[in-house]
C-alpha cells in the first residue's frame, strides 16, 4: 500500500474496508528516513505542556506526507491530552499549516471552538525554534484507590445513576436508579437526582455508624477542576442554564450536603472513562490499564503506570485512526477516519450493509441487535463485521501505544457482547500477533474479579481523606 509517498506494508485489512488505510503504519513508516527533528507541545490548564518528539523530512517531494503527518498527530494529541495552546518546534512551514487549520474557517474549526469551550480562553498555535522547546510539565497527581473512611461513589451514566456507601473500602449499600438526563432540559432536574443518591448514601453510612468523609463522582463528559466543561448528559440544557447550574453542579451538591451535615465534605469528579480504566486497575492489582468501552460512542480511559488518572482528556472517539481520503465523516466534529465510526454502533452499522446485510432497525441501538442476532445464529455476514472491526482494532491499539504506556486493554460496552465480541478480540489477537509482535499486551475482557469492583464503589475511592 502506498499513501502520500510513504510505502506502508500492511499484512491485514479488513475485509469489509479495503480502503483502510492503519495511522499506525503511516506514522512508523513516515518515520524512516525523516531526518529533521520537531517537537509538538500541548498546553492545558495549570500551566502543564505535554511535549512528543518526532521527524519531518522537510523535503519538498515529502511536504504534503510531512504535512498530513503534523496535522493528524496534532488532532490527536489534543483529544488524547486536552489543550488550548499548540506550540509547533522546529518548522515555521509546518506551524502555518497547523494555524490555518485551527483558524476560524479552518478544517479543524470545531476542534478550536471544542478546546475554547472547554479551557475557557482562546486556542493559540505558536511556532517556536526547536532549541527554544518547553520543558513538559505534568502534575502528578494520586487519584483513586483510597479506602478509608464514609465515602459515597456516584456514577452517572446516561440511562441509570449508581450510589454506593462504602465504609474502608467495603459497600454496605448499593442502588441503581433509572433517570433521564440526556432529554431534559432543566438543570434542576439531575440536580435532584444527584442530590437524592447523595443524602441516600449519607443515611446508609450514618446507619452503619460512619461518617460521610469523602465524594467521589463517575461521570460522562470533560471535568477541569471539578468543574463540568462538556458533557453530553446536559444535552439539551441551554448554554445559559449550563453555565449557571450545570458547571458547578457537583460541587454544589457536595455544598449541599455539607451543609446539611455541618461539616466540609471533599469531592473529586472525574471523567467516567477514566474511572472505568481506575475499576480495572483494582480488580487486576496493576496499573497501565486502559479502559475502552464500544457503545454508544468509543468511551476511553486511562491509569497510568503508577496508578494515576492523568487529568487528559482521552476522547479518542475524535481522535484519527484512518487515512483513507473517502473514510466515514463523524457528523459532529465534520472531521474523516476518527474512532467514534470504528469503535461502536456506528461501525458496526457502518459496516452490515457492506456485508449484505440490510438493517430494518429505526434507531442505532435497534440496527446493533438485529446484527447481534445474526451472529447469535452464526450468520456469516455478521461474522464479517465483527472480523473487520477486530482488525480495526489490532491496528487501532498500535497507535494508542504510541501515546499511552500500556500494559493491559479492557475492552467493554454493548458492541463487545456476545459472540461478535470474542470474534473481535480473536480476530485482534491474531492481527497483533502478525503486524505488533512487540508490543507485550493484547485486548482482553474484564474478569470476573474486575467486574465485581463497581464504577460507584471505585468512584468512592477518588478522594483523599487526610
Amino acid at each position: 500500500m502506498k499513501f502520500l509517498n510513504v510505502d506502508i506494508p500492511v499484512k491485514n485489512i479488513p475485509e469489509l474496508d479495503e480502503g483502510f488505510v492503519p495511522l499506525s503504519l503511516f506514522f512508523r513508516e513516515h518515520q524512516k528516513g525523516a531526518e529533521k527533528p520537531l517537537c509538538i507541545a500541548v498546553e492545558r490548564s495549570g500551566g502543564q505542556i505535554g511535549t512528543y518528539e518526532t521527524k519531518i523530512h522537510g523535503t519538498p517531494e515529502m511536504r504534503e506526507a510531512d504535512a498530513y503527518y503534523v496535522d493528524r498527530l496534532v488532532k490527536f494529541l489534543l483529544w488524547s491530552w486536552g489543550g488550548f495552546k499548540v506550540m509547533i518546534c522546529g518548522d515555521d512551514d509546518m506551524a502555518a499549516v497547523i494555524r490555518e487549520a485551527y483558524s476560524e474557517n479552518g478544517s479543524r474549526a470545531f476542534d478550536k471552538g471544542f478546546m475554547e469551550r472547554v479551557y475557557e480562553t482562546e486556542f493559540v498555535v505558536e511556532a517556536l525554534p526547536y532549541d527554544k522547546k518547553p520543558a513538559a510539565f505534568q502534575r502528578a497527581e494520586s487519584v483513586g484507590r483510597h479506602t478509608n473512611g464514609g465515602r459515597i461513589g456516584f456514577d452517572a451514566g446516561g440511562s441509570d445513576r449508581k450510589v454506593s456507601a462504602v465504609i474502608d473500602g467495603e459497600a454496605v449499600y448499593s442502588e441503581e436508579v433509572v433517570w433521564f438526563p440526556k432529554t431534559i432540559s432543566n438543570p434542576d432536574y439531575h440536580f435532584e437526582g444527584i442530590m437524592a443518591a447523595l443524602s441516600t448514601a449519607a443515611a446508609k453510612i450514618m446507619e452503619h455508624g460512619g461518617r460521610v468523609e469523602g465524594i467521589g463522582v463517575s461521570s460522562a463528559g470533560v471535568y477541569i477542576d471539578n468543574k463540568c466543561m462538556v458533557a453530553s448528559l446536559f444535552l439539551k440544557v441551554s448554554d445559559e442554564d449550563f453555565d449557571k447550574k450545570v458547571k458547578n453542579i457537583y460541587l454544589r451538591a457536595a455544598e449541599q450536603l455539607s451543609n446539611q451535615l455541618g461539616y466540609e465534605i471533599p469531592v473529586v469528579v472525574a471523567n467516567d472513562g477514566d474511572v472505568s480504566a481506575l475499576a480495572g486497575a483494582m480488580g487486576l492489582g496493576e496499573n497501565g490499564i486502559m479502559g475502552i468501552a464500544m457503545g454508544t460512542s468509543e468511551a476511553v480511559g486511562y491509569v497510568d503506570l503508577d496508578g494515576n488518572i492523568c487529568g487528559w482528556l482521552n476522547e479518542l472517539a475524535f481522535a484519527p485512526v484512518d487515512g483513507q481520503p473517502d473514510a466515514m465523516e463523524d457528523e459532529w466534529s465534520g472531521d474523516i477516519g476518527c474512532g467514534v465510526k470504528y469503535f461502536s454502533q456506528d461501525g458496526v452499522i457502518k459496516l452490515a450493509p457492506r456485508a449484505g446485510i440490510e438493517l430494518k432497525g429505526a434507531s442505532p441501538a435497534e440496527k446493533l441487535k438485529e446484527v447481534q442476532a445474526l451472529m447469535a445464529e452464526g450468520d456469516e455476514r455478521a461474522v464479517k463485521v465483527y472480523e473487520s472491526i477486530g482488525v480495526y482494532l489490532a491496528h487501532t491499539l498500535a497507535l494508542y501505544a504510541m501515546f499511552y504506556n500500556i500494559r493491559h486493554v479492557q475492552m467493554m460496552g454493548r458492541v463487545m457482547s456476545g459472540k461478535g465480541g470474542d470474534i473481535i478480540l480473536e480476530t485482534a489477537t491474531r492481527v497483533m500477533d502478525e503486524e505488533y509482535p512487540e508490543l507485550a499486551f493484547r485486548p482482553e475482557a474484564p474478569d470476573e474479579k474486575t467486574r465485581r469492583v463497581g464504577q460507584s464503589a471505585a468512584a468512592a475511592t477518588l478522594p483523599e481523606i487526610k
